[in-house]
This record gives C-alpha cells, sequence and structure tokens, in this order.
C-alpha cells in the first residue's frame, strides 16, 4: 500500500537526519576513543539527536 506525502508538512516538521557515525566523530572532533563507544553503543547509524545526547568531549582550555 502506498500513501501520499504532503511536501508542505514535510518541511514544517523535517526528517530525522541519520549521520555515520565515523562523520559525526570527525565533523565534531572527537577522539577516536569516543567515536568507538559510540560505535558499541548506537552502531554505525543513528540519529542527530542521539549522537548529540551521547558524545562527550573533554573540555579545551587555553
Amino acid at each position: 500500500m502506498s500513501e501520499r506525502i504532503d511536501v508542505e508538512q514535510l518541511e514544517e516538521n523535517g526528517l530525522r537526519k541519520v549521520w555515520s557515525v565515523s562523520e559525526f566523530a570527525k565533523r565534531y572532533r572527537l577522539e577516536r576513543d569516543e567515536e568507538t563507544r559510540l560505535l558499541k553503543l548506537l552502531g554505525a547509524f543513528a540519529t542527530e539527536q542521539e549522537l548529540l545526547m551521547n558524545a562527550s568531549r573533554a573540555p579545551r582550555f587555553r
């Protein structure tokens, strides 16, 4: 069965953005250990919200 998608509604609500965990780690400059932890926790792909809520970075002091 097919379903009609309303483009206007889609633009308002948007879709969940799915990231590759490796690409996310590169973009947010996560350390290799943190990338490995996220891969074990979430798998190879996860939503942006899941990644942001589970990722942690060490503070960068001057």
